[in-house]
């Protein structure tokens, strides 16, 4: 069995090194490299197949390095978080394409559905060994398996266990997608749901919704890009929370207390901050950060 790999971040790491020991990986697809600071960065995916000795392309446009795919001797082509749509043109080319996606599908299409799974409170996600088709996450289910989503799950933490589920799925599965035991099943277009990638306006924390609501918002982009508020003309991170019970008349922003801990009155209840980060400094502990901290006093609003 002959594989053709796409991937970029660190969800698709295991799987591609599982394969790699039981398979041989003829080529490996991802996203281009990044300059940060005026350093090259290679996408993890990169990291790991260069540290396993794999051929490596980084290209802008899937199409223009099509006939490298095609012709790069695999017979399976298997995607985990690549994160660029793949041309019917290769598509058709492959017998077995199979994408590992972070959700139960048909719930959850589209490229964040671990990040607004959280997000949008969800209690149970999973993986889906399924077959690509030409439109977004809708081809055959080939294997599901559920996780049980736990209040201190967040954002990396569940990519990493939803990742190590998804090698294992996967792993169990495609020697029975190969042979044809399994067939597939079509999904129900009438229980499709999505959840799109994620914008900037994603990020900005809203104190008029309901601590609850602001706590998965937190946990769901903790710790990669991170939820924010402004104030005093500064950024604020925060990577952190926990929801506390308050039925006072203060509003939505309110600072509640600064003796600690940071408590921030919400649309219901109140959120107290646990890690937070200032623009241009260190990520902290709550505690340490208000030690002689100049931003926050009692009683101010957030807007």
């Amino acid at each position: 069995m002959k594989i053709c790999f796409l991937g970029t971040p660190t969800f698709a790491t295991p799987i591609l090194e599982a394969l790699n020991e039981k398979y041989e990986i003829c080529l490996v697809v991802t996203k281009v490299d990044q300059v940060v600071k005026k350093k090259v960065v290679y996408s993890p995916v990169k990291q790991k197949a260069l540290e396993l000795g794999l051929k490596v392309i980084t290209p802008t446009n899937l199409k223009e390095v099509a006939s490298d795919i095609i012709n790069c001797g695999a017979d399976i082509l298997i995607t985990a978080a690549y994160g660029m749509f793949i041309p019917s043109l290769i598509l058709n080319k492959f017998k077995y394409k199979i994408n590992v996606h972070g959700s139960l599908l048909p719930k959850r299409r589209g490229g964040a559905p671990i990040q607004r799974s959280l997000i949008e409170g969800d209690e149970i996600t999973g993986i889906t060994i399924m077959e690509m088709a030409h439109k977004m996450d809708s081809g055959k289910i080939y294997a599901k398996r559920e996780y049980k989503i736990l209040d201190s799950d967040n954002n990396t933490s569940l990519f990493e266990k939803l990742s190590l589920i998804g090698r294992d799925l996967l792993l169990e599965t495609l020697p029975s997608i190969v042979d044809g035991t399994i067939k597939g099943t079509p999904q129900n277009e009438e229980d499709a749901t999505f959840s799109y990638n994620l914008t900037k306006e994603d990020e900005l924390i809203d104190f008029n919704k309901d601590a609850r609501s602001v706590f998965n918002q937190i946990r769901g982009l903790s710790l990669e890009p991170g939820a924010y508020f402004n104030f005093q003309n500064e950024i604020f991170k925060v990577y952190e929370s926990k929801v506390v019970e308050d039925n006072s008349n203060a509003l939505p922003g309110t600072i509640l207390s600064t003796n600690k801990k940071l408590v921030i009155k919400c649309g219901k209840d109140a959120i107290s901050i646990l890690v937070i980060k200032v623009q241009s400094k260190k990520m902290m502990d709550v505690k340490s950060f208000l030690n002689g901290q100049k931003y926050f006093k009692e009683s101010l609003i957030i807007n």
